[in-house]
Formats: structure tokens, C-alpha cells, sequence
């Protein structure tokens, strides 16, 4: 039998061989991964892979976030010359297609049935069902029990939801269409031809990030101009517009965006950012503009959904302010503001004790608070266990609320539930793709669970996005992490440092910045680094500096123990 070979747009790919060859012959460098993912687009051409198809028949068994798919579409895109993103296309809903003809490889000879097949099942299914695919039909036998007890496991059900009915809420039995969101083309300031093609740009981005968002759909109009490939017609007017503006100064672009509801023309939320204009390319620079407005509509769209749903939107606004106070007292991580915005909140709670929000936002604080060891031991646990409690009411009323599920991220990440931490996490990045804290705590996961290429992979995406910016420090330390249990400690030392000129956080950065001077022998910076980290963190020793270690794996352990060493190298006490 010959090579199964498809052929698109100058490219082969060798499915046997695991090679992809360029027009000019040249056999093309792919990752194992990524070229798995090209195989799987070339043997499905024109037929939409969903990201959770794409991730379970690329990654079997194996729980990875989408950034590891964006990665290796992004690769794919760049091999292909794919930079206005039309070969492999982003659709309504989110899967992604091969857009260009692929001439398959040849099929071998049918061989003749040494008997029938009788009532057994085809020992693997094809991936995408060819148009010209006619399987042959077992032989039906005289009495369906598999139909027939389908057919009374569905009349059982009809009968359920009857009985039922006046229990459930009428959306959980007749789903509720989700609301359109119109993404206007963002108007540039001046027609210049640079702004307007860097406008046009950042609209296709918001769009194409919006699209990610599950509980919504997105639509452009036509008249636009700008198609993003997600985009689609809607059969009615749109509940919302997002409408914005880009101009610039002499140091960076301003965009200016806003929801609006349509019915009423009322404004639900405005969001600006600026970007320097010379501090990074073009592409960063459209990725932060998106991003820098995109997060905080994404969060407001979601409040304003989840407060409907419950209905109970002025309940929802009611703690709005004094939850803004207690945010802005904990900015800088003191324990002074901690303990004013804790009372802050408490005080509110005991004023409204049935408000979701304060709760969440209480219960988000003093699981900073236990992070930072500033709860004695016994209280911790208390805490802990309160906390637990009210997020899972939270979600119950709420189960798409982007705070409550950040909280329980957090919470199942601190108690050192990583999968489960990994799989709310990817619920907040669906419904706000540009979520900085999600994507840390995912790249934390992946930490803990030795994956330390994907979290590096992941930080490095919540860096590109940078929102919100408060949280800045965390991927940028995550990253300097990530490489220095990688053993590239002149990779890790600039991200730290980074990290350290945002906030000097606990004293933990600066012990990992130690240890990366450590390690390629920057001695004297490595001990001052580390008595630095020794003043905040006093008695910290080698016993006490690593994490809890259930659920992690070998492989983060073993790593651990190297850092540890060169830390104790740069003067962390034995005991």
C-alpha cells in the first residue's frame, strides 16, 4: 500500500512518514502535536473540528487548556502563510476548518468479506462522514430490544420533565436563545491609512474573542467591511452593540469602547485602554488594545446576564461600590489594606446577608488573606470550609458568574485540586477569553502537574493579553517560575525581575530570583536577592518554603527539589 499523502496548496503531508513537505520540497520542522492537528484537518477538509474534538483526538487522556490549541493553530497559520487567518478558519461557535481543497490520497483496494459482519460493530469510526460514505446496515433482527428500550427511555423522560415541570425553571426545559452581540467596526480618529487598517485589525480581534464566549453570539455587520471568520447574519436586531473608537498620540493608541443595549440605547459599560506605541510590534500591540477593552466588557456583559437570569438585578448592584472600595484597598499587598477592605466587606455582608456578590467578594479576599499566612493556622481551616460552603451556593444561583467561579478557582487551586482547577478555569475563559487571572491559575495547574512547557505556553498567553494589569506580577512571575523548573534560570531571571519591579509580593519572587542567580552563577546578586526575600519572609527555611505537595507530580517535585538547592546554595537557612 502507498504512503497516504495529502496534497493542499503546494503542501504534502505524509500521514506514515509524520512529514510535511513545503512547495519547494523542503520537508517542514512541525511539533508532534501540531502535525497531528494538520492531519486532522487534511483528512476533514470544509467540515468544522470543535475545540473539544481537536483537544481529545490531539491530547487523548490528557486534560490541556486551549492555549495549547491556540498554540498549535498559531503555528500551523505562520507554516502555511496564513497570516490573514483564511486557510484554517475560526467558525461560529468556535471550531475551526480547513478552508482549501485537498486531494486525498489514494484508497486501497476493497478486499471481499471473508463473511458477514453480522451484529457487530465497525471496529473504528470514520472522523468526518464522507458525503459518498454508505456504510452497509447490520442485519436488523427480529425484535429491536436496543430500539425499544431507547424508545421507553425517552417516554420515561418526557414523563420526568412532566412531572417536574412545575419545579424547574422554564429555561432549563426550553433552552433560552442567547442573546447577539454586534461588534461595530471600531472608528478611526483620522483617516490615516495606518489607523484605519490597525482599527479594522482590532475589531477582527474583539470579534474573533467574543466569539469564544459560550452563553452569547456575535454577528458583523455586512456593511462593514471587516468580516471576522466567526462572525455571523442575524435573523433578528442584535440585543447589544460594542462600538468604539482608536486614535492616537505622539506615545501610544487610545481605544475607547462601550456596550450598549440596543432596545434603549442605554450605555452598560465603557472601557478604555492605551498602548505604547513603541514599546512592542504592531501585532501585540492590536492583541493588548482587544484584550484591554475586551476583558472588562466581557466581565460587565457577564454580570448583567447573570443578574438577569437571576433576576435579581438590583440585588447585584446594591454592594457594587463598597466591593470597588475594598478592591482598591488591596491593590498593594499589605496586610493593613487587607484587613480594612475585610471589614469593609463584612460590615457590608451583615448589612445585606443575602448578596451574592459581597459574599463572593469576601470570600475571594480571605482566600488571599490565607495565601499570604496572614490567618492563624486554626482559622484558616475555618475559613477555608466557609468559603467552600458559600461558593457552592454562589454557583448554584449563579453557575456562569465569572466572580464565583474565579473564587472557586482559586480555592480548588490552594487546596491543591489542580484538575479540578483546570477545568474552572476553562469555564471563566469561556465566557471572558482575555481572563489574566484564569490563565494564571491554569498555568499554576499545569505547573503542579509537571507540565511546565504548557504553563509557560499559558503565562506568556495572560502576558500578550495583560488584563487586568494589577494582576500583571503574577503571570510574569508564573513565567520566570516555570523556566527556572525547566533549569533555564537566564530565562527566568528577566521575568522575575519583572515581576518584582510590579510588586515585591511576599518575598517568595525574590527567593526564585536567587535561585535563577544561582544557577548561572551570579552569586553576590543571588544572595543579595535572597536576604532581601528572607526580610519579608522571615523564618523561612528549607523545610517550610516549599508548597504543600498532594496531587503534584514527580516530576514538579523533583524540580522543586533542584530549585531548593540553589536557594539554600544563596544563603535560605537548612532549618
Amino acid at each position: 500500500m502507498g504512503h497516504r499523502v495529502y496534497r493542499f496548496i503546494g503542501f504534502e503531508l505524509d500521514s506514515q512518514r509524520a512529514e510535511l513537505r513545503g512547495p519547494d520540497g523542503i520537508m517542514v520542522k512541525l511539533r508532534p502535536k501540531t502535525f497531528e492537528m494538520l492531519r486532522l484537518f487534511a483528512a476533514n477538509p470544509g467540515r468544522v473540528l470543535s475545540k473539544q474534538e481537536l483537544m481529545e483526538a490531539v491530547w487523548p487522556n490528557v486534560h490541556v487548556g486551549e492555549d495549547s490549541l491556540f498554540q498549535c493553530i498559531r503555528e500551523l497559520r505562520t507554516v502555511l502563510g496564513d497570516e490573514r487567518r483564511q486557510i484554517i478558519k475560526l467558525a461560529a461557535g468556535g471550531g475551526y476548518r480547513l478552508t482549501v481543497e485537498v486531494e486525498p490520497p489514494p484508497q486501497p483496494a476493497a478486499q471481499p468479506l471473508a463473511e458477514p459482519a453480522g451484529f457487530l460493530a465497525p471496529a473504528e469510526a470514520p472522523l468526518s462522514g464522507a458525503a459518498d460514505a454508505k456504510p452497509v446496515p447490520a442485519p436488523r433482527p427480529l425484535f429491536d430490544f436496543r430500539g425499544w428500550a431507547i424508545t421507553a427511555a425517552g417516554l420515561c423522560a418526557v414523563i420526568g420533565l412532566a412531572v417536574a415541570a412545575p419545579v424547574l425553571r422554564p429555561d432549563l426545559i426550553f433552552k433560552r436563545p442567547p442573546p447577539v452581540v454586534a461588534i461595530m467596526p471600531i472608528a478611526a480618529a483620522s483617516p490615516d491609512t495606518r489607523d484605519m487598517a490597525m482599527a479594522a485589525e482590532v475589531t477582527v480581534r474583539l470579534a474573533d474573542g467574543f466569539a469564544k464566549i459560550d452563553n452569547i453570539r456575535i454577528v458583523v455587520p455586512q456593511s462593514s467591511g471587516v468580516r471576522p471568520e466567526s462572525a455571523a447574519l442575524p435573523a433578528a436586531p442584535a440585543d447589544f452593540e460594542i462600538r468604539g473608537e482608536l486614535q492616537h498620540s505622539d506615545r501610544a493608541w487610545i481605544l475607547r469602547a462601550r456596550i450598549i443595549k440596543t432596545a434603549t440605547e442605554e450605555v452598560q459599560s465603557v472601557a478604555t485602554v492605551s498602548v505604547d506605541l513603541d514599546e512592542m510590534d504592531a501585532q501585540l500591540q492590536q492583541s493588548r488594545l482587544a484584550a484591554g477593552v475586551g476583558h472588562p466588557l466581557a466581565r460587565s456583559l457577564n454580570d448583567f446576564l447573570e443578574a438577569s437570569a437571576a433576576s435579581t438585578k438590583g440585588n447585584a448592584s446594591a454592594g457594587k461600590v463598597v466591593i470597588e472600595q475594598a478592591i482598591a484597598s488591596i491593590n498593594q499587598t499589605t496586610e493593613e489594606r487587607f484587613g480594612m477592605a475585610q471589614a469593609m466587606l463584612k460590615k457590608a455582608l451583615a448589612d445585606e446577608p443575602d448578596n451574592v456578590d459581597i459574599a463572593v467578594a469576601l470570600s475571594s479576599l480571605q482566600l488571599r488573606g490565607i495565601q499570604l499566612r496572614w490567618f492563624k493556622p486554626e482559622e484558616a481551616l475555618a475559613i477555608e470550609a466557609q468559603t467552600s460552603a458559600t461558593l457552592e451556593r454562589a454557583l448554584r444561583a449563579r453557575p456562569h458568574s465569572i466572580a464565583a467561579l474565579e473564587t472557586y478557582c482559586r480555592l480548588l487551586s490552594a487546596t491543591n485540586r489542580f484538575v479540578e482547577s483546570l477545568v474552572t478555569c476553562a469555564k471563566i475563559l469561556s465566557f471572558d477569553p482575555w481572563n489574566g487571572g484564569a490563565l494564571y491559575l491554569t498555568g499554576l495547574g499545569q505547573i503542579y502537574l509537571g507540565r511546565f512547557e504548557d504553563a509557560l505556553a499559558t503565562f506568556q498567553q495572560a502576558d500578550r493579553f495583560d488584563t487586568p494589569r494589577v494582576s500583571r506580577w503574577t503571570w510574569l512571575l508564573g513565567a520566570g517560575w516555570a523556566n527556572l523548573l525547566m533549569g533555564r534560570g537566564a530565562d527566568a531571571a528577566p521575568w522575575l525581575e519583572r515581576s518584582i519591579s510590579i510588586t515585591a509580593g511576599s518575598g517568595r519572587t525574590h527567593m526564585m530570583l536567587a535561585a535563577a542567580y544561582q544557577e548561572i552563577g551570579k552569586t553576590d546578586e543571588a544572595r543579595t536577592a535572597m536576604q532581601e526575600g528572607l526580610k519579608m519572609r522571615p523564618g523561612t527555611t528549607r523545610l517550610n518554603i516549599a508548597p504543600p505537595n498532594k496531587n503534584s507530580s514527580p516530576v514538579y517535585l523533583s524540580a522543586t527539589d533542584r530549585v531548593i538547592q540553589f536557594m539554600v546554595d544563596a544563603g535560605l537557612p537548612e532549618r
